[in-house]
């Protein structure tokens, strides 16, 4: 059975709410930090959820496959299989975690054959938990609301050349982001922590387009923005305009990395937009 019942989608919700809504208090205390790669950062906080959630999926899906990223022993099951995965992030964002920003989330996401199909997105300190999927449609549930309430993407005014909104994470925008606005010199940039948080922004119209392309990017961070980016109607491609492909020829099977470029926006800036950030990157890495 692929789908999920109601019992099961309100069941996952309250996990999430549960991990999540605990993590404000434990930021007030001390926690260690580690850098397990070069600028990339896991907490002792970071690793109490991955444990919490790999427990509570595992109990309401014992039949699935549980993808965490603080558990490398996990990641095994992509490669094994199995028609659901699940993929989890317990803090997406841990940068901004760590700097005391409120811009990180706790996310899971359900592949089916390798398609994005559910995805749940909480920022415990904004009190904002995203759900949904094309079988589903989107929903919101913020602070005060007791259900989830239809979530109504909002399409901002179409690129122009006083207009262009993009996100665009910090080290892109360091590398590319002076070819992009010879290309594009409306543009204007922004940047939140969470992956999951910024494909959101681009779901509520605060940006046209989110463009991420320093190939770091892991299963467990794009599965769920992605099933509910693409319930919205988003365009979800590469740099060439292919689609973005969850397959295990796509990703790097070692750390289960995205091989593709990644653009996520409505399809009016991808359209007018694509060409000249085909151009804006090859020029950003011709320079460099």
């Amino acid at each position: 059975m692929h789908q999920l019942s109601n019992d099961q989608i309100q069941a996952v919700i309250q996990l999430i709410r549960t991990c999540g809504e605990a993590v404000p208090e434990l930021a007030q205390q001390t926690f260690e930090v580690y850098e397990k790669g070069r600028q990339d950062y896991v907490t002792d906080i970071d690793r109490t959820l991955d444990r919490q959630l790999t427990t509570g999926f595992n109990h309401l899906f014992p039949t699935d496959r549980v993808i965490t990223e603080e558990n490398a022993a996990s990641w095994e099951a992509f490669t094994a299989a199995a028609d659901r995965l699940w993929l989890i992030d317990p803090l997406d964002g841990t940068e901004d975690f760590i700097h005391g920003s409120a811009h990180y989330a706790l996310m899971a996401g359900l592949l089916i054959q390798h398609q994005p199909a559910l995805g749940w997105i909480y920022a415990p300190m904004l009190d904002r938990l995203y759900y949904g999927g094309k079988e589903t449609g989107i929903f919101l549930q913020t602070a005060g609301d007791a259900t989830l309430q239809p979530l109504q993407p909002i399409e901002p005014a179409p690129p122009s050349n006083h207009f262009c909104p993009i996100l665009v994470g910090y080290k892109d925008q360091k590398r590319f982001g002076a070819a992009i606005q010879q290309q594009i010199p409306a543009a204007q940039f922004n940047c939140v922590g969470s992956f999951g948080l910024k494909v959101m922004h681009v779901l509520e119209g605060q940006a046209g387009l989110y463009l991420y392309l320093n190939g770091r990017v892991k299963l467990w961070d794009t599965t769920g923005p992605l099933a509910i980016a693409q319930a919205a109607g988003l365009t979800c491609c590469d740099l060439t305009g292919q689609p973005l492909r969850f397959t295990p020829d796509a990703i790097n099977l070692q750390s289960l990395a995205h091989q593709q470029a990644i653009v996520i926006g409505w399809p009016s800036y991808v359209e007018a937009l694509l060409p000249k950030l085909q151009q804006a990157v090859l020029s950003g890495q011709t320079t460099i």
